[in-house]
């Protein structure tokens, strides 16, 4: 069984900063590419940032700079620190795995 569990979110001001981690279970971890997407109210998911196998990562414009993905292969886990928070960061961020499966996701609140 593949699970992804999102933990984390919560609502927070402008400038501030959360942590999501992501904890995988039922995949070799170690050999999958990861992701972060989001989806915010009446909009389409889209890509957060990806971080391969390597450990080379890629993001996307509007979270570059503050946004840091990382992984812990021991841990099974992959994470997404959150700096500089804005209020268009709110959204549903789910986890995501190469494999395709999908986290329930979880909910950040930015407020101005």
């Amino acid at each position: 069984q593949v699970q992804l569990v999102e933990s984390g979110g919560g609502l927070v001001q402008a400038g501030e900063s959360l942590r999501l981690s992501c904890a995988a279970s039922g995949i070799r971890f170690s050999i999958n590419d990861m992701g972060w997407y989001r989806q915010a109210p009446g909009k389409q998911r889209e890509l957060v940032a990806r971080i391969f196998t390597d450990g080379s990562t890629n993001y996307a414009n509007s979270v570059k700079g503050r946004f840091t993905i990382s992984r812990d292969n021991a841990q099974n886990t992959v994470y997404l620190q959150m700096n500089s928070l804005k209020p268009e960061d709110t959204a549903v961020y789910y986890c995501h795995t190469h494999v395709d499966y999908w986290g329930k996701g979880t909910l950040v609140t930015v407020s101005s």
